[in-house]
């Protein structure tokens, strides 16, 4: 462009268009931008420079400019492109922001430890982060650092005292380097506009679709605004808007929220009046009534006075509310499946359509929701590296470093796809699953390199146990070292396991996500020799955070009628449908995150942004994406923790429309309800049919009756009362062989705490008396626990309830007045008219002087009352029948004097019985009364029989179906392998 042709005429204030709300921006800017250069020859184009706010916005644009001609485009730049402007190339490179990060981190970490009370550790990371994200805002805003200097403290609580006396020592730091991206792109940014103040650019320069929230970008936009061909565009300007409002909006404590407050920040550093903004076309927004009523809903809290006098102008809230669906859902489950329903029918329909929300949760379930139609959404934003594949087998990884090796953390690692990737996968998963079925049944807590090795040894797959073995850390060190060390060290054991038995790393550093971890692990080992020293733990918690941080996009194969936006890419796509979802306080909008460093007045003193600032550009956001031409609103009634308030501007709304029934806004607000409550219908259904709910009755109360032939002919005493209480348990357990398996971190739980105190106490009677035998026993106590029990927390406290119960064992256990005859020895008794044997294994077995024996048994819990072992617990008293009948060698028969339960736990207690012949014979007969009974064709095993407590869990109650039938009903005997009534095959 020369001579005196010029894209726009002369003019001595400042240039600056808008479009409304709800303009497609990058459609309409291209129109506008060919319409004001039909009149230029073509290569005139190539002379235009438009700086736009995002990549995204730039593609869009490139190809709307395409769509409508073909022609030379403009030279379409990023404003944070530093190519763009002038003095990048003399300019030192910025600090990268990772080196920064743990720059600062070094600092805040000698903080914690000199102030522990400031923060917890676990908080060193995220407060190393909003440091530096205070140090970037302030070099982006144009603060230099001696304005905290000026702050004055003198009314504010120690804490801030204390954080920015911190903040003046990490500045002494941080002005000694070369600045921070943002801070190179201000001076860069600084550089231009004086040189263009000296030779002022005579082609057009254009900046669109920005709302100058941040500083430096503002800056930029009122020098464009000044040039003599320079023009700033702006989206979703609020044409509506009285300039009584507009003035109100200048006190930027007050009106930092609102949606427009930044365009009006812009006017009064450009010296315009509201109605000095032209529109850029003159093509009108998608929904013109629908703005005027969204505008009057968003006025200023302090102004909404005004609803009262302007409301009654509004007379068509019919027109601005028929494009409106509102989705009130009972939980955010339901709100995602009306919303997938709501996509798929626009997929019919024809439309394109959006789904507009900063829940990522939400995203996800709606994603879910839509594979049952194998729709595939255009998911914007990714996901966090974190939450990949790579992402999560690199934390796993970087947690095998922190702790000691436990069963749960290493069968993690290895199901993991990624692990033993290189090649033999399917032997690997076999000898993982033999590996955690040995595991379980030895309940091994902290499976080490040589119990891998001897498994190994038995399983037949000593190379693979080998080579598990030696690439698993060794043992867990909390000392701090080098962070570089710690990150080379996390490297070599995630391509070890990844490679396995073969060389290379495996699919580790494959596809998407695995080269986008790998360059994020590459850059970390650059920066790592200024990242100090480390702990293990802190490691992984910084790990975490910085996979956390970063998004990856993996190539779908997406729908392109289906997108999911976040609220930025809304500003600058279109769609015929747009859905804005989670619209909940903390949600949308999000509550500003704290700053720990200033507050909100001590942001303002300095010249810092304020924490609403995000709050105003998630209104803009609201405000240009409801003005779309269809538009759903929805939102959870409940999340999974309590009632949810909807978003603030929803809330306007509601009161707005529903405050003016004259206008019909109750019976509009209603009917916008109805046509969510039919998408909420639409869910219900889908769910309904995808779910397949059964239609078979529920299950009876189960006694199943298996042939005598499968009947056990063999119990343990201990597993009597159970068949009293619960038969169903003793059927599955001995006929169906079915055993739980321990769990794969095994727990300091009552069985383990029943099996120490048997070994020390079997330890303490065998050993030689000594001196000082409570200190004898306490040192057993010691040994027994530092042997068996891996968790110092639980041998802290069993030692304790032992030495509580001491005194009173060793009571009982002096007083007694024989001698001990057997300990834990395993004897039976065959009953030959039922074909029968009793199996017992004694605690112990003391000899009195007069011949007779006396049974004691060992709890840790409460012992059974006489009435309990008069109907329930028959442990002792089938022992003492077992003792009289010789059933234990070589002792031979014996008369029993006595049956004892030592209580020893919490309350050590004694229930003690005297035997008598007659009750060792009632005692007998009506245990071959109970055994024959259930040695009976007719005789089933029913479930949940006659437990102790109602709320008493037994491991089969899945099995047994417990819950589809109570224990008012009636048990069902069913003989195996003959049709349960109303159920199939048993």
């Amino acid at each position: 462009m020369t001579g005196q042709a010029r894209m726009f005429a002369p003019q001595t204030c400042a240039r600056v268009f808008a479009l409304p709300p709800g303009a497609d921006f990058p459609h309409l800017l291209a129109q506008g931008l060919l319409e004001r250069l039909a009149a230029f020859p073509p290569e005139a184009r190539a002379r235009v420079t438009v700086l736009v706010n995002s990549g995204r916005m730039q593609r869009r644009l490139r190809a709307s400019l395409s769509d409508q001609r073909p022609a030379i485009l403009p030279r379409i730049r990023l404003v944070s492109d530093p190519l763009t402007l002038g003095g990048a190339a003399g300019m030192p490179p910025p600090v990268p922001p990772l080196r920064r990060r743990l720059e600062i981190a070094q600092l805040v970490d000698g903080l914690l430890r000199a102030d522990p009370g400031l923060a917890p550790r676990s908080a060193l990371y995220d407060l190393s982060d909003s440091l530096a994200r205070l140090f970037s805002e302030m070099q982006a805003e144009g603060v230099a650092f001696d304005a905290l200097d000026n702050l004055d403290v003198s009314t504010h609580s120690g804490h801030w005292a204390r954080a920015l006396n911190f903040i003046r020592l990490v500045q002494t730091v941080i002005t000694t380097d070369t600045p921070d991206p943002e801070g190179r792109l201000r001076a860069q940014t600084e550089a231009l506009i004086a040189q263009w103040h000296l030779t002022p650019p005579s082609d057009p320069v254009l900046i669109a679709g920005s709302t100058g929230s941040r500083g430096t970008t503002a800056l930029l936009m009122q020098a464009v605004a000044r040039l003599p061909q320079g023009a700033v565009i702006l989206p979703g300007y609020d044409f509506d808007m009285p300039r009584v409002v507009w003035d109100g909006l200048g006190d930027g404590f007050t009106s930092e929220d609102h949606p427009q407050f930044r365009f009006r920040r812009l006017m009064g550093q450009l010296d315009l009046a509201p109605d000095q903004i032209t529109p850029w076309t003159a093509l009108p927004a998608p929904a013109p009534a629908r703005n005027r009523l969204v505008s009057l809903a968003l006025r200023p809290a302090p102004v909404t006075d005004q609803w009262m006098s302007e409301g009654r102008k509004l007379q068509d809230l019919g027109a601005a509310t028929a494009g409106m669906t509102l989705i009130e859902a009972p939980s955010p489950r339901m709100e995602a499946q009306a919303i997938a329903a709501r996509l798929r029918s626009a997929i019919d329909e024809g439309k394109s359509a959006a789904l507009v929300t900063p829940d990522r949760n939400l995203t996800r379930m709606v994603t879910v929701a839509l594979d049952r139609w194998r729709i595939i959404p255009d998911d914007s934003a990714g996901r966090p590296l974190a939450l990949s594949a790579p992402g999560r087998f690199l934390r796993h990884c970087a947690a095998l470093m922190t702790q000691r090796l436990d069963a749960q953390a290493l069968l993690t690692v290895l199901k993991h796809p990624l692990c033993h990737s290189a090649g033999d996968r399917g032997p690997h998963l076999l000898n993982t699953r033999n590996l955690e079925l040995h595991v379980r049944r030895r309940a091994v807590a902290f499976p080490d390199g040589d119990f891998l090795r001897g498994w190994g040894g038995t399983a037949e797959c000593t190379d693979w146990a080998d080579w598990l073995a030696q690439v698993l850390p060794v043992h867990a060190d909390s000392t701090p070292r080098p962070l570089a060390e710690l990150v080379a060290a996390h490297l070599a054991l995630a391509e070890g396991l990844a490679a396995g038995l073969h060389p290379g790393t495996g699919e580790l550093w494959l596809q998407a996500a695995g080269k986008q971890a790998f360059a994020a692990m590459a850059a970390l080992g650059r920066e790592a020799p200024n990242g100090g020293s480390m702990t293990p733990q802190d490691y992984q918690d910084f790990v975490t955070a910085y996979l956390q941080q970063q998004e990856v996009r993996e190539p779908v194969n997406a729908d392109p009628r289906v997108m999911i936006w976040g609220t930025l890419e809304a500003r600058v796509q279109g769609a015929e449908l747009v859905i804005l979802a989670g619209l909940n306080e903390g949600v949308w909008p999000k509550a500003p995150d704290p700053d720990p460093w200033l507050n909100r007045r001590m942001r303002a003193d300095a010249g810092l942004l304020l924490p609403e600032r995000q709050i105003g550009l998630s209104a803009h956001d609201f405000q240009q994406a409801i003005a779309a031409p269809e538009v759903v609103l929805s939102r959870a009634i409940r999340d999974a923790e309590a009632q949810t308030v909807p978003s603030r501007w929803l809330n306007r709304l509601s009161n707005l429309i529903r405050g003016l029934p004259q206008q019909g806004g109750t019976q509009a607000w209603q009917e916008m309800q109805t046509r969510g409550a039919f998408w909420l219908d639409m869910a219900s259904a889908f769910d309904r049919d995808f779910r397949h709910i059964p239609t078979d009755p529920p299950a009876p109360r189960p006694a199943p009756a298996p042939p005598v032939a499968a009947r056990p002919r063999e119990l343990p005493v201990t597993a009597i009362s159970r068949l009293i209480r619960d038969p169903f348990e003793i059927y599955a357990k001995y006929v169906l062989k079915l055993h739980k398996l321990n769990p794969l971190h095994p727990d300091a739980d009552a069985l383990l705490r029943g099996t120490v105190l048997h070994k020390v106490l079997e330890k303490f009677t065998k050993a030689p008396p000594e001196g000082d035998l409570l200190a004898q026993l306490l040192r057993m106590t010691d040994e027994v626990l530092a042997s068996d029990v891996p968790w110092p927390a639980a041998r802290a406290l069993w030692r304790a309830r032992m030495a509580r119960a001491a005194r009173a064992f060793l009571a009982f256990h002096l007083a007694q007045p024989g001698q001990i005859i057997l300990r834990e020895t395993k004897g039976a008794m065959k009953f030959d008219g039922l074909g029968f044997t009793l199996t017992a294994k004694p605690d112990r077995i003391d000899l009195w002087p007069d011949g007779r024996a006396h049974v004691i048994d060992y709890k840790t819990g409460t012992p059974p009352t006489r009435k309990q072992q008069a109907l329930f617990d028959k442990q002792l008293l089938l022992q003492a029948v077992m003792v009289e009948a010789g059933a234990f060698a070589p002792q031979g028969p014996l008369p029993v004097a006595r049956i004892t339960y030592l209580g020893l736990g919490t309350t050590p207690k004694r229930e003690e019985m005297d035997v008598t012949e007659d009750l060792n014979i009632t005692t007998r007969d009506q245990f071959e009364t109970l055994i024959r009974a259930y040695l009976a064709p007719d005789q089933g095993f029913a479930a949940r029989r006659m437990l102790f407590m109602e709320r008493e869990q037994s491991d089969y109650d899945h099995l047994s179906r417990y819950g589809e039938w109570t224990l008012q009903d009636a048990p069902v005997v069913v003989h195996v392998g003959q049709p349960v009534p109303g159920q199939g095959n048993a």
